[in-house]
């Protein structure tokens, strides 16, 4: 009975594939979206700003410096003021989220934005971490 269940075992292990999924839980939001005449729209805004867990605002302020283009919201969506590729702007929010989303330390995205004493702090509810957010905004 052993060698039996030995060998299925050995078996199963065997057959199983190298790696299910990439072991992590975050997975970085791509956007999408469509070009509209001298625009671009992004279908996906809020998801993102909900996977990341910070105000659209935010984020919209952040963007609208980034890609030097005006920026409105229109219901779930977000208006860019002109054409841009998706790379670029994919490129963009992952800037975002590597500067105001995971930790510094851990690179955990369980983070807070706090202000003390007028300094924008990025604090970790993983490992505890305090940094100071080193872009402005």
């Amino acid at each position: 009975m052993a060698d039996g269940y030995e060998a299925l075992l050995k078996r199963a292990r065997h057959d199983m594939p190298e790696s299910i999924s990439s072991g992590q839980r975050f997975e970085m939001p791509k956007v999408h979206g469509h070009i509209q005449g001298n625009r671009t729209v992004l279908t996906n805004f809020l998801d993102i700003c909900g996977i990341f867990r910070r105000d659209p605002q935010h984020v919209i302020k952040y963007l609208q410096r980034e890609l030097a283009t005006p920026a409105q919201m229109d219901g779930p969506r977000l208006i860019l003021g002109s054409k841009l590729n998706p790379a670029f702007i994919n490129s963009k929010i992952e800037k975002y989220a590597n500067e105001f989303v995971l930790c510094y330390d851990c690179k955990k995205p369980d983070t807070q934005l706090i202000t003390e004493n007028n300094i924008l702090i990025i604090k970790c509810t993983a490992c505890g971490a305090k940094h100071n957010v080193k872009a402005k905004i």
